[in-house]
C-alpha cells in the first residue's frame, strides 16, 4: 500500500499469491494488477480457478466492481 500511494503509476502485487483472497487483498492495498508466481508452479491450473472465483468473491462480499475495491486501504 505504500508504493501505491506513493507513485503515480498503476501497481502490480506480487508475492504469495495462492488464492482469491489474496488477490482482494492487493486490489484493497492499490494494485491494478496481481501477478501469480510459486503457486502457479505448485498448481499450473491455479490461475484459471483464481479467474472463476474472484467475481464469485466479489459478490458474496457485496464488491459491486475491483475499481470500488482498489486502493480503498489508502489512507491520506
Amino acid at each position: 500500500w505504500q508504493v501505491a500511494r506513493a507513485v503515480k503509476i498503476p501497481v502490480i502485487g506480487v508475492g504469495g499469491i495462492s488464492c482469491v483472497e489474496d488477490v482482494l487483498e492487493f486490489i484493497l492495498a492499490g494494485a491494478h494488477a496481481v501477478q501469480i508466481g510459486t503457486a502457479s508452479f505448485m498448481r499450473p491450473d491455479c490461475v484459471f480457478d483464481l479467474v472463476q472465483q474472484l467475481p464469485e468473491a466479489c459478490e458474496r462480499l457485496g464488491i459491486a466492481s475491483l475499481e470500488e475495491l482498489r486502493g480503498s486501504l489508502l489512507l491520506d
